[in-house]
C-alpha cells in the first residue's frame, strides 16, 4: 500500500490516481485506504480534496449551499473553463434554477406516473426472460440489461426506435467527462459528434411521442416560468441518466445474486424481495462511484479546513461500504435495510430518475425470481472502465430450471 504523508494542516495526502483503469475496475482496496486515511484527504494527482466516509459524504451531498454543484459535478471547474456541453439543469445547477427545473420534471417521473407504465415493463420483461431462458448462455449486459432498458425506457420517454443505441454511447461519454481528460474520455469522444447530434435531435418536441415522458416534460416546461430552451435540456438530462446507471445497477444485482446462491434462493422463494435486493446491490456495487462538488466557503470537516473554491471528490461507492455505517459492509444481504445508501446521491440533487430505475429493476428481478430456480455465471465477467461509473462490459449467465 502506498505510504501516506500529511500536510502541515494534518490532512492525509493520497498520491494514488483514482482514475486509472485498474482502480476504476476494482476500487474497493483504494476505498478502504481512503476511509482509513481520514474523514478528509488531499488527492495530490489532481490537486483536489476527497471524502470517502459515509458521514462526510452524506452530509456534503445534503449541503448544497456549501458544496455546490453549479461549478460542475466533475473535475472540470465551470467557473474557469467552458463546459463540453450546456450544463445540466438538474445535476449541474443550484437553486433557484435547480428548484424550478425539479418542479418541471419531477411530477413527470412521480411514482404515480410510473404506475402507468409498469404493466408494459412487466410484459417486456416476461417476453425477454422467456426468450433468454431458451439459450444455453447469454450476456446479461448486452442481451438482457441493455436490451430491456433501451426498450422500456425508450418507449416510456417516447423516443423513436431507430438509433436508441446512441443512448449507451452518450451515457459513456457523459460519465467519462466528469473525470479527468484521460484516454477513457478521449476514446468516448471519438464518435461524439454523431452521438450528440442524435441526442439533440431526439430532445425536440416534434420528435417525441405525444404520450411519453419527454413530451410531458415539454408540456410542463411550457406551463411553467421556465425559459423556452429549458425543455430540451431537461429531456437531455433524462436521457443522460436514464440508461447507463440503470443498466449497470441491474447487472450489479445479477452479479451479486449469481455469486451468492443463498441470496438468490431467498429471492426465488419470495420475489417480493426484488426491490430490496436491488437497493442492496446499489449499496454493494454502486453504479455511480464518484461525483465532485465545489466549496462556496471555507469549511471545517472533522477538524480539517477545506478552503473556499476547492473541488471535492465524493466517493459514493466507498461511503456505501463504510463499516461505521453498515455492519459487515462487504457482505451482500438482501435482508439488509439498505435505505440511506448514497448510490442515487442525496439531498436536493438526488437522482430524479431513481423512480424509473427502481421500477425497471423491480420488474425485471421479480420476473427472473418467478421464472428461474437458479442463475449461474457461465463465463468470465468483464468490467468496462469509466471515470464515474462502476460499469460492466460483459457478464455471461445461464438461467436454470424455469419455474
Amino acid at each position: 500500500m502506498t505510504e501516506i504523508v500529511t500536510t502541515p494542516e494534518g490532512v492525509p495526502v493520497i498520491p494514488t490516481d483514482p482514475f486509472t483503469s485498474e482502480n476504476l475496475s476494482a476500487p474497493h482496496a483504494l476505498h478502504e485506504q481512503l476511509r482509513e486515511a481520514g474523514p478528509v484527504v488531499y488527492l495530490e494527482r489532481y490537486k483536489v480534496w476527497g471524502m470517502a466516509r459515509y458521514e462526510q459524504v452524506n452530509a456534503a451531498l445534503k449541503d448544497w449551499k456549501t458544496f455546490s454543484s453549479a461549478a460542475g459535478v466533475g473535475l472540470s471547474d465551470f467557473r474557469k473553463e467552458k463546459p463540453w456541453r450546456p450544463p445540466s439543469l438538474l445535476l449541474e445547477a443550484d437553486p433557484p434554477a435547480h428548484t424550478l427545473a425539479r418542479e418541471v420534471a419531477g411530477p413527470v417521473l412521480s411514482p404515480r406516473a410510473l404506475d402507468a407504465v409498469r404493466g408494459q415493463f412487466e410484459r417486456e420483461a416476461i417476453a425477454l426472460v422467456d426468450h433468454l431462458a431458451t439459450l444455453d448462455s447469454f450476456d446479461s449486459v448486452t442481451q438482457l440489461a441493455q436490451v430491456y432498458a433501451l426498450k422500456v425506457f425508450g418507449d416510456a420517454v417516447g423516443l423513436p426506435v431507430e438509433g436508441r443505441e446512441h443512448l449507451l454511447a452518450y451515457g459513456d461519454l457523459a460519465f467519462n467527462a466528469f473525470g479527468p481528460r484521460n484516454q477513457l474520455l478521449a476514446t468516448s469522444m471519438q464518435n461524439a459528434q454523431g452521438v450528440q447530434e442524435w441526442i439533440a435531435e431526439n430532445c425536440r418536441r416534434e420528435v417525441l411521442r405525444p404520450d411519453g415522458f419527454g413530451a410531458q416534460i415539454w408540456e410542463a416546461a411550457e406551463k411553467s416560468k421556465a425559459p423556452t430552451e429549458w425543455a430540451a435540456l431537461l429531456v437531455r438530462s433524462l436521457l443522460t441518466a436514464g440508461i447507463d446507471t440503470t443498466v449497470n445497477g441491474i447487472v450489479a444485482a445479477l452479479y451479486a445474486l449469481a455469486t451468492h446462491p443463498d441470496q438468490w434462493q431467498l429471492l426465488h422463494e419470495d420475489p417480493s424481495l426484488a426491490a430490496q435486493a436491488f437497493e442492496e446491490a446499489l449499496r454493494w456495487e454502486s453504479p455511480v462511484q464518484t461525483f465532485f462538488r465545489t466549496t462556496t466557503r471555507q469549511v471545517e470537516i472533522a477538524g480539517k479546513i477545506i478552503p473556499e473554491g476547492e473541488k471535492v471528490l465524493l466517493f459514493l461507492g466507498a461511503a456505501n461500504r463504510d463499516p461505521h455505517r453498515w455492519p459487515d459492509p462487504n457482505r451482500f444481504d438482501i435482508n439488509r435495510n439498505a435505505s440511506g445508501h448514497v448510490a442515487f446521491g442525496m439531498g436536493i440533487h438526488r437522482c430524479i430518475g431513481l423512480t424509473v430505475a427502481r421500477v425497471e429493476a423491480d420488474v425485471l428481478l421479480t420476473t427472473l425470481a418467478r421464472r428461474a430456480a437458479r442463475i449461474e455465471i457461465t463465463g468470465q465477467p468483464q468490467r468496462r472502465p469509466n471515470n464515474t461509473l462502476f460499469a460492466w462490459k460483459s457478464l455471461p449467465l445461464t438461467i436454470r430450471s424455469l419455474a
